[in-house]
């Protein structure tokens, strides 16, 4: 070894290179680990990986007919994206030629996918971006001007055609995304082989399926950093455990009150850290607060269906309630899923004669789906059978495809973002309370699911007065106690104004309407001390056409939960001696909360 050979930079390149040769060989491991874990996918209905051939199919049949009766505008939109093409191309040259490394001018609007700063100044990135961009644009508008396509199969093509046009995006490729290469030479290789190993880590988790994590799993804890406010669980079934919160406050409202969570996700989204703690804020306010917490089912509760959730869900909780406070009345409120079944509880209580429900309120719930939004992509036939044919099969609709098909209603920022940074780049998931509960999902009793989907989302059978409860059809005009709804604005699971429609055919002559701003969670999960969403409201009665309440309607800064409060209030009678939760099963969250079933 010469005297050269000893000289830092050397030593630096040895260990560089080594370090390069350690990295290959972890890669060749996780290679191995990727292909092992790959082997044990689970076998699912083809249906449940994509829409039905027939979409392509009318989107081409479409397009054709466009070329055949007006072939000027299909000749228009290619001359306008070629023109832009070359211009683009003859920009670039025209900066090249100069001997500028620099990009040319970038008239396209910012998209936070092209964060990074070599997207706007490096030629061969920019051009890229630019290239893509006008992809994307020539293909929105090939699809936007199809006059032939019904509005239903319209809505269709132009959603799965935006998947496929984000998924196509030069960020999603290692090759093409300057982060992730800049990264990888830095580390020699290191971001790449932790972003492997979060790869495999995430398709193990997930039997071979790849849904990727969103948040650290290890930073949170249900009922030691996360569902801290202190209660009780004060009734236990086959499919719910009540919990009783105790008390703030010397005195509380006399009439209790009973929410309702969706069993689509865990109720501790509305308790995840006391700043932002929907139940701790209740509590505070005076009232004697339960809430629901379902199970998360097995197969064994395959044959579980609505009737059995209204039964031993929504009327037993009711009872238990009643017996605990002595009360004649209560006050409940319903989230999304479980807001829709309330209803249809309501609607049979008014059929029944009974009077033991005082006031309703309704989180951005749908109850009328003859337009349910963005959604309404995966509840046509082809979805729905093959849901009906895994679920058949599995006894539940599993919690994973829940999750993924909520995640492409919002892909970039579910999908596409979290999966380069955790794979590209090689990041740990952030800690992040919402994310957490967001991938702590639960699963579908297989006939509930079906009749939820069949009944009330495809057949619209609430809003038409066709879906039966016990054997009895039940309509909206049954729902005839005082209510409230919150609706949000941005909403892209239960949209503000299906939402509104849905309250207008209430029968109900004593309805507020609360229009919150952002979308399903954070327009709910929005604590007054954060001064973040406000909300509009409307003294106009609930009828007509949604946008027209809205034109006319006040808007408010802040969170739309002290005016709730206090509609509540004035519902809840006088105020009484605190109640404690007097017997105990399990402190809260209680047990069906952190249960992980056998699958």
């Amino acid at each position: 070894m010469t005297t050269e050979d000893n000289t830092p930079e050397t030593k630096a390149a040895l260990e560089k290179a080594e370090r390069l040769q350690a990295n290959l060989a972890k890669v060749e491991e996780l290679s191995k680990r990727l292909t092992a874990a790959l082997t044990h996918r689970r076998m699912v209905d083809p249906a449940l990986h994509g829409p039905a051939p027939d979409v392509y199919m009318k989107a081409a049949a479409a397009w054709f007919a466009e070329m055949v009766s007006n072939p000027a505008k299909v000749v228009e939109h290619q001359v306008n994206y070629w023109g832009k093409t070359l211009k683009h191309y003859v920009e670039a040259q025209q900066t090249l030629a100069r001997g500028e490394f620099k990009a040319p001018p970038d008239p396209n609007p910012r998209d936070r996918r092209f964060s990074n700063p070599l997207w706007e100044t490096h030629p061969f990135f920019n051009y890229l971006k630019q290239q893509y961009q006008l992809n994307a644009e020539a293909i929105s508008t090939a699809v936007g001007d199809m006059e032939t396509l019904d509005p239903a199969d319209r809505k269709r093509v132009e959603y799965f055609t935006k998947q496929i046009v984000d998924m196509f995006s030069p960020t999603n490729f290692l090759g093409t995304n300057p982060e992730a290469l800049e990264k990888a030479v830095e580390t020699d290789g290191e971001s790449l082989v932790q972003g492997l190993e979060n790869l495999v880590r995430d398709i193990e988790s997930n039997q071979g399926d790849l849904l990727v994590t969103l948040a650290d799993r290890e930073a949170f804890h249900v009922g030691q950093n996360l569902a801290t406010t202190p209660g009780e669980v004060v009734y236990r079934n086959r499919l719910l455990e009540l919990i009783q919160y105790a008390p703030t406050t010397e005195t509380v409202h006399k009439t209790p009150l009973l929410i309702f969570p969706p069993w689509i996700n865990k109720f501790y989204v509305m308790d995840l850290k006391p700043a932002n703690s929907l139940i701790k804020w209740i509590v505070d306010q005076g009232f004697t607060l339960f809430v629901v917490s379902w199970v998360n089912p097995d197969a064994s509760y395959a044959g579980t269906g609505m009737d059995d959730y209204i039964r031993d869900g929504f009327l037993r909780a009711m009872a238990e309630v009643r017996r605990i406070t002595g009360e004649k009345q209560i006050n409940a409120v319903g989230y999304c899923i479980a807001g829709t079944t309330l209803g249809l509880t309501l609607a049979h209580l008014q059929k029944a004669g009974d009077t033991s429900v005082r006031t309703a309120t309704f989180f951005t719930t749908l109850t009328d789906f003859s337009d349910p939004g963005e959604v309404g992509v995966f509840l046509n036939d082809d979805f729905v059978d093959g849901i009906e044919r895994q679920t058949a099969r599995d006894g539940i609709l599993s919690k994973f495809f829940m999750s993924r098909t909520f995640s492409f209603l919002r892909s970039n920022d579910l999908i596409y973002t979290p999966a380069i940074k955790s794979y590209m780049l090689g990041e740990a998931p952030p800690a992040f309370d919402l994310l957490y509960w967001n991938g702590d999902g639960t699963n579908l009793p297989a006939k509930m699911a079906i009749e939820y989907l069949r009944g009330l989302c495809q057949n619209d059978g609430f809003a038409r007065g066709e879906f039966q409860v016990f054997g009895r059809p039940v309509s909206l005009a049954d729902v005839q106690l005082p209510l409230c709804a919150i609706a949000c604005e941005t909403d892209h699971i239960a949209p503000w104004k299906a939402s509104f429609n849905g309250i207008r055919q209430m029968g109900s002559k004593d309805k507020t309407f609360i229009l919150s701003e952002s979308g399903h969670i954070a327009g709910i999960i929005n604590p007054p001390a954060k001064d973040k969403y406000g909300h509009y409201t409307n003294d106009a009665p609930v009828a007509g056409d949604p946008e027209a309440w809205l034109k006319s309607a006040t808007f408010h800064k802040g969170s739309w939960w002290p005016r709730w409060a206090d509609w509540l209030a004035r519902q809840s009678g006088p105020m009484i001696p605190a109640r404690k939760p007097a017997d105990s099963l399990a402190p809260a969250p209680g047990t069906y909360v952190v249960a992980q079933p056998e699958l």
